[in-house]
Parts: C-alpha cells; structure tokens; sequence
C-alpha cells in the first residue's frame, strides 16, 4: 500500500482507501461458508456503511442487518433489490416500529416487553427476539454482550417461554473479535444445550456477528462443519452478521505528516486524527496498525492534531527518517470507523477513495465546509 499512495501523491489527504481486491477476499471467505454450510450472511451496518461498496458486496452476502431505523432503511435502499433487511434494535420507538414494518423482511426486538408493546403493529412481518444466553466471548468487558447487568437480550426463560409463539427466529450475539474457533465451538454447543427447546419451534437463528472468520489462519473448514452440524440437529436457517470480518484488512486512512516534534522521543504529528477518524482504539486503548517491514531503526509516535492530548496512534519504527510531506497508511481502517467519525476540533473529514478491480481510483466523497457548518446549529 506504499507504494500507491506514493503513486497517488495527488489524492488530498486525509482519506479513507477502501481496497475492492481485498474485499473481494473477505466476501470469497464469506462466500464459502455459505456454500459448506449453507448459513446465510448479512452485513452489519453498524460496522461498515460505505454503500459506494454494496454493488460488491451484495454480490456475496445475503442482505443487511441494522441497529437503528436509519441503518435499516439505508440497507433497504442501497444494497440491492430482493436482498434481506434485517431490522434490530436495543429499543424501538412506536413510531420507528411503523416506519421500519414498511421494508423490513424480519423486525428483531431486544427484550420481551417490546415485543409484546409492539406486537399488534409489527406482527405480518417475521419478528425474533434477541437472547442473552449468559455466556460470552469478548477481549473487553465493555463490549461483552453477557457483561453483568447486560440489558442486551431477554434472559428469563419463563418470559422467554410466554411469547415463544409470537416468534420466529431469534438472535444470539455474543461474540467479539473472536477469533478463537474452540471458544465459539463451546458457544454454540452451550446455546444448543440450553435452547434446543425453543429452536426445534423456529425457522431461523442469527449468531450475530463479531466471529473472526475471515482472518488469515482461521480453521474455516472446521466452522462450516459445526454450522453445518448445528442446522441440521436444530432444523434452522443459521445466520451470521459480519462487520469487522466483511472488512477486515480491506481499508486505510491515508494521512500525511504536518509537523515533527521531540520530547524524549520522535513525534510525527499527522493531518489525521485518532480519536475522529478512528476512535474505536482510543475507546479500547489500544494501537493502530501500520504495515511496515521488520527491521526499521527510526522510531516514531504518531499523533493526530486535535487538541487532546491522547490523540496517538502509536509508536511505530519506519525503515527510514521521516519527513514533513510524508504520506503514512494507517492500515485495517474500514470497520468502525467511517460510520463512526466526528468534526471534532473542526479537523477535516476524511474523503472516501476506493481502488477499483480494475485498477481505477475512485473518489466518491469529498468533504468541505459548509458541510461542517451543517453539523452545527
């Protein structure tokens, strides 16, 4: 990737790279588990929301699930007729329940009382119920689905039990970067164990997203054959939700060295901001990561420019001095991190460029101004 950005020296920085070759290469993974399987994926908007990219993924993937209306509905609109828009959210308004009933092909609620405040309105379209299994497998507590006092999901099985009619599928996320296939193993056998009751009466499960099947090195082999197992013991249409692993490895956000300054080390100050562009690693505290052969000598922070002093990417070493001018990719910059970016500091959005399959480089969103004033009031 250093080579095209210094190839592409012309694109103003900074700017999200989304790479279709490589997404291309998660979707083939994704493709395949579909066909070993036979579980169906959406995509989770939550994640990644780049619809310019939707012409290809929707050519893998089954449709798309939200948190929200507002992802609900760009999933209906932009990723292509006749793909599956699965609506969820932690709490629906009456008025969003009307709203999402016009294009959702399944309605899933997060506790039993909205299901049953909502049923009358919501009932004609396939509804599921999120569950909370108690178990879990997350790197932080802050995103672990099963966390004590969780409000994700219904947990009382006498509940669980009273609108198991109403029902048709029902949602198990409770997986994080979770890459560790013996763990996700043991997940799901607990859900069966605990659940088979209920799923025998059902049509469809969704495993939600956060499994890290796409990764390098994954035994994929091994996790078709228990979906596979788990569809044919429970009589279901199983469903995965990737974000991260629909994305992973597939983007960049290219930044470009402003200033550098020393305080008992070497800091390289970037027209990019941490904390805006990609803040998923300040909330976990943890580095970015840039693609750099061993062996470098010349150590350097990243920082962003914002005014807050945590504004860092991280220490990397580069194989050679670096400079004011330089243009530096920040690497795995795809997943959360576009649907999450923020005008704080008034720092310059980031434009969104995709490398082509064919080689094209295309700019299909800029950023100015008058679109920060907008922002505001």
């Amino acid at each position: 990737m250093w080579e095209f950005v210094r190839e592409h020296s012309e694109l103003r920085t900074p700017y999200y790279l989304l790479d279709e070759a490589r997404f291309q290469k998660n979707m083939e993974r994704i493709a395949y588990v579909r066909k070993k399987s036979g579980a169906k994926s959406v995509l989770a908007l939550k994640c990644f929301a780049s619809w310019s990219m939707f012409p290809l993924m929707s050519k893998y993937m089954d449709g798309t699930t939200s948190s929200s209306l507002n992802e609900a509905r760009l999933g209906y609109e932009k990723f292509g007729q006749g793909k599956e828009t699965h609506a969820y959210n932690v709490a629906w308004s009456e008025e969003e329940v009307k709203e999402v009933r016009r294009f959702a092909t399944k309605i899933i609620f997060n506790s039993v009382g909205q299901l049953n405040s909502f049923y009358d309105i919501a009932k004609g379209i396939p509804l599921g119920l999120r569950i909370n299994p108690g178990i879990s497998y997350s790197h932080f507590e802050l995103a672990d689905p099963a966390r004590k006092y969780s409000r994700l999901g219904a947990s009382d099985k006498k509940e669980i039990e009273g609108v198991a009619d109403k029902i048709r599928g029902v949602m198990f996320h409770v997986n994080c970067e979770n890459d560790d296939f013996g763990a996700f193993a043991k997940i799901l056998d607990a859900i069966g164990e605990k659940y088979g009751w209920l799923l025998r009466n059902l049509e469809w499960v969704t495993l939600g997203g956060g499994i890290y099947f796409t990764k390098d090195g994954y035994p994929l082999d091994k996790f078709c054959k228990t979906l596979k197992e788990f569809v044919k013991k429970h009589n279901v249409q199983l469903y995965l939700e990737p974000g991260e692993s629909a994305v992973t490895s597939a983007g960049y956000l290219v930044t470009k060295v402003l200033d550098i300054v020393y305080n008992e080390i070497d800091i390289a100050i970037v027209d990019a901001s941490v904390n805006v562009h990609m803040s998923d690693y300040v909330t976990y505290q943890t580095e970015t990561e840039i693609e750099l052969p061993e062996g470098g000598t010349h150590e350097y922070q990243i920082a962003g420019r914002t005014c807050l002093a945590g504004d860092i990417f991280g220490t990397y070493k580069f194989p050679a001095t670096l400079r004011v001018g330089d243009l530096i990719p920040i690497a795995d910059a795809a997943g959360y991190t576009i649907v999450q970016k923020t005008w704080f500091n008034g720092v310059p959005m980031p434009s969104i460029v995709i490398k082509r399959l064919d080689g094209r480089v295309e700019v299909v969103r800029t950023f100015n101004y008058s679109e920060y004033v907008s922002s505001l009031s």
